[in-house]
């Protein structure tokens, strides 16, 4: 007979503790622990990856159902592979302490250090994902539509601490993988310089920076495009927010713990590499994330590119002042405000010169969490005149004013 079948009431205590202390309800039991297969990139540069997580996960669910000494087979084969998984050493150590009958709490002897508290909400964070039996299969509500030059798209889920990966197919997102994140210390919703906090947004990532980082970020750095036009004209300060590993003593961070960068284990950065490598892959970082089934269509969506369309044929008409009213009244393009930009289109289009104007390579995200309802549209723009024939990358941002679409940034990609 086992150690602990023959202390049931320290057994009994033990999972209670750690039950509790996670405050999640199990509702199948760990043999059942089974993530859906994945097709990234190469399926076998994350296996490694799923089978730490699944494990740590297992173990957790093993305790909750009682079954301690199959919890303790499970971390040890954790932390064969990924020694420096804090959480697993902490869990592993209560069962030990257990067995030599000192257990006080989940995290003893420091139940509510901030370290015991950042593993805690770890736990939590990666259970949860478990529960969620539905996010493989769904949509989030921000990606409207991809153009072909964004293979990925990458959303991270600030309140569930996920990064999810999809890649583009013919347009529509496909659903990749998913892995656990650390944001900021402070939460997210950035402001200024030093808040701590990750922004809010959609960004773009850049190629890996080559220069020699200190090792709290691991393996890589990927930075991204904050701040973005829309934070610029927001008054929102700081820089420096990265994609990057994790110190090399250290597989993974509490879910809250960067000075504002999103954090991911080095194992983790390593399978989204040949992604990553790319440049230019857009992030969305949301919170109150929203999802769709994959045969959902948001509202917004239509009316926003029948907008856009609207907007293309009065510049093509030179039409100027049905031109204009495509313009957001607090529309910048970064030097002119909506005066000026009125001013200088008016006595640009005095003549009526015939244009051709297409539109091609369309991109369309929603911006999360903004005040008022705005999207980021991305596209080729093919200009034609008789004293001018050009192609450009064009961004713009819209927002809804007065319940109609309306540009509120206009600028090159």
């Amino acid at each position: 007979m086992n150690f602990f079948n023959q202390h049931p009431k320290l057994k009994f205590k033990v999972y209670t503790a750690i039950s509790l202390a996670l405050a999640v309800a199990i509702p199948w039991s760990a043999t059942a622990l089974i993530r859906p297969e994945i097709n990234l990139l190469s399926k076998t540069s994350i296996m490694a990856s799923t089978k730490t997580e699944d494990l740590i996960v297992k173990s957790l669910m093993e305790i909750s159902s009682g079954e301690v000494d199959s919890a303790l087979i499970t971390l040890d084969e954790v932390l064969a592979t990924t020694p420096n998984f804090k959480l697993a050493q902490l869990v592993k150590g209560d069962l030990l302490m257990a067995r030599a009958q000192q257990f006080q709490d989940f995290g003893s002897p420091n139940p509510n250090s901030d370290d015991v508290t950042g593993y805690r909400d770890e736990a939590r964070k990666r259970i949860e994902r478990y529960l969620d039996k539905d996010s493989d299969r769904l949509i989030p509500e921000p990606i409207w539509q991809l153009d072909r030059s964004q293979p990925y798209i990458f959303v991270v889920d600030a309140d569930k601490s996920r990064l999810f990966v999809y890649r583009n197919e013919n347009g529509i997102p496909q659903y990749n993988a998913d892995f656990y994140v650390t944001i900021g210390k402070n939460g997210s919703e950035k402001k200024y310089a030093g808040d701590k906090r990750t922004p809010l947004g959609v960004y773009l990532t850049s190629p890996k920076l080559t220069q020699k980082l200190a090792d709290t970020y691991g393996d890589a750095a990927y930075p991204l495009s904050y701040p973005n036009e829309i934070d610029r004209r927001e008054g929102k300060t700081g820089s420096g927010i990265w994609l990057h590993g994790t110190p090399h003593d250290t597989y993974s961070r509490a879910p809250q713990a960067s000075d504002g960068c999103l954090v991911i284990s080095n194992q983790d950065l390593s399978s989204l590499a040949p992604i990553l490598q790319q440049g230019n892959i857009p992030v969305i970082v949301s919170k109150g994330l929203e999802w769709l089934k994959p045969n959902q269509t948001s509202k917004d969506k239509q009316i926003l590119l029948d907008s856009i369309e609207t907007w293309r044929k009065d510049w093509e008409s030179q039409e100027t002042e049905d031109y204009l009213r495509h313009y957001a009244s607090a529309f910048s393009n970064g030097s002119l405000d909506l005066n000026h930009w009125s001013e200088e289109k008016r006595r640009i289009q005095a003549s009526k010169p015939n244009v051709d104007i297409k539109i091609s390579n369309l991109s369309l995200l929603r911006y999360p969490n903004s005040e008022l309802p705005m999207a980021v549209v991305t596209f080729d723009q093919s200009f034609r005149s008789n004293l001018l024939d050009s192609k450009m990358r064009k961004r713009q941002y819209w927002i809804q004013e007065n319940q109609q679409w309306k540009i509120i940034y206009e600028g090159a990609a």
